[in-house]
């Protein structure tokens, strides 16, 4: 980490903004390129106070994301993740339809559970019908198992990562303060609308 680092002050090391900048910008090319070629996009971050912030921006972008746990096996084992997700869509239906009310209490009362957990943890994937062409990992000490599933796959990275990780196990690297949520929030505006960007061009060159 040390060229990403550009002083240490009382035992805190300042990430070199230079650094930041040019990666960031590497990154915001590459998701314009990728967006604008139809291409997908998940978002990893599962800190609580980053949880509202990349929902919302995953959305804004309409890209997939997982914001609460990362559920070991959920790329890799894609297969078993594809019958999660087909549980969760009948589940929903089976809601909006009614028909869960009018089973029996018990049976109800399970499913519902169901549904509150399959909604907790796959809710930002509901519609993803295959691997991603593209993950971004906000914190990746955090979201190392999903940074690990992504190398063994062979899925792009672009990592926000903080001064005690390692920015050799990622595609893209930015070094930024991953504890400040000021920080995730500027990093991921930036990638968010160069997305929207990517594709508003693909929209007016189909």
């Amino acid at each position: 980490m040390a060229p990403y680092i550009s002083a240490k002050r009382k035992g805190i090391h300042i990430t070199n903004l230079t650094r930041t900048a040019r990666f960031l910008s590497e990154a915001c090319d590459l998701v314009f390129d990728a967006a604008s070629r139809r291409k997908q996009f998940l978002i990893v971050g599962t800190k609580n106070k980053a949880a509202d912030p990349i929902a919302r921006a995953a959305i804004r972008a309409r890209c997939h994301y997982v914001n609460k746990k990362w559920l070991g096996g959920l790329l890799t084992n894609w297969s078993t993740t594809e019958m999660r997700l087909q549980k969760f869509r009948d589940l929903r239906m089976e809601q909006k339809t009614g028909g869960i009310h009018r089973l029996p209490k018990g049976d109800a009362a399970r499913l519902k559970r169901q549904l509150f957990h399959l909604q907790t943890y796959l809710g930002g994937i509901k519609y993803m019908t295959g691997l991603p062409d593209i993950v971004i990992i906000v914190d990746q000490q955090e979201e190392y198992m999903a940074l690990q599933e992504c190398i063994t796959l062979g899925i792009p990275t672009i990592c926000l990562i903080d001064t005690n990780c390692d920015p050799d196990l990622t595609d893209i690297s930015i070094p930024v303060n991953d504890d400040a949520i000021a920080s995730i929030q500027l990093i991921l505006n930036k990638l968010v609308f160069a997305i929207c960007e990517g594709r508003s061009s693909y929209i007016r060159n189909p």
